[in-house]
């Protein structure tokens, strides 16, 4: 059975506030969420001590399709980051000149308890 548009959006969206969550109780301060430009999207954008954070939420139930890691291809990591000085640029006040990291959060959704969370830092 495949999954409808309507369910896809709703883990996503479920994933990024685990993921949000997860990274402010690690002291990341997130500045923006679902920023959108004529060149894609980012997931959220974050500080973390002296680094601008661009990380990519992937969420899953299953690993029938791999794993959420491997969704986050090195063209898809390098565009991330891309997008990310777009931001920067886009809004100098707060990221100050910070170079750009690019990070991937993975989120595993079970069908019970909490979700599993593993943070990748600085993907490329």
């Amino acid at each position: 059975m495949t999954a409808t548009h309507a369910q896809r959006k709703a883990l996503g969206d479920f994933g990024e506030r685990v993921a949000v969550r997860f990274l402010t109780d690690r002291g990341f301060t997130v500045l923006d969420r679902n920023w959108r430009c004529s060149d894609g999207e980012l997931d959220i954008v974050a500080i973390d001590g002296a680094e601008l954070v661009v990380c990519e939420v992937k969420t899953r139930t299953s690993h029938r399709f791999g794993t959420p890691f491997e969704a986050v291809t090195d063209d898809k990591a390098h565009r991330l980051r891309r997008l990310g000085w777009r931001w920067g640029r886009e809004h100098r006040d707060v990221a100050g000149g910070r170079r750009v990291r690019v990070d991937v959060v993975s989120v595993m959704a079970g069908a019970r308890g909490a979700a599993e969370v593993e943070h990748r830092v600085a993907v490329v």
